[in-house]
């Protein structure tokens, strides 16, 4: 039995290697290279880290809660989704704002300047549906 795990391991960690740098018709790569794994692995998940977090302002009032996360078609990360006011999703607002505007402090996103009154303000952000 010990020796049959020991070569699933073996072959397990075979497998995994030639996977992060496997090579398909000639110079594409898929998935990430080795040394790029560490950059991956130190980043931020954004299901964990980032989507229903809540926004405060730099009062630390909470403003709203991040409900999405935009990539743009150049592949940038360019807007959070904060949904704002409303109880149980009845007179819910999204709005979209900028990620640049967005600070992480002390793992808690802030908002400056930024009031309930003020995101309720502004033009409520929409899907788009095609």
């Amino acid at each position: 039995m010990k020796s049959l795990s020991t070569i699933a391991i073996t072959v397990l960690l075979i497998g995994t290697s030639a996977c992060l740098a496997q090579q398909v018709v000639g110079s594409t790569q898929l998935g990430v290279a080795y040394a790029e794994l560490r950059d991956v692995t130190t980043g931020w998940s954004t299901k964990k880290q980032v989507l229903g977090k809540k926004v405060f302002n730099d009062g630390g009032e909470t403003v709203g809660k991040i409900d999405d996360i935009i990539v743009s078609p150049d592949k940038s990360v360019s807007y959070a989704i904060i949904g704002a006011g409303g109880f149980l999703g009845v007179g819910r607002h999204d709005v979209a704002i900028p990620v640049n505007q967005l600070k992480e402090n002390d793992g808690k996103f802030v908002l400056a300047g930024a009031t309930k009154a003020a995101i309720k303000a502004m033009p409520e952000f929409e899907y788009a549906t095609h």
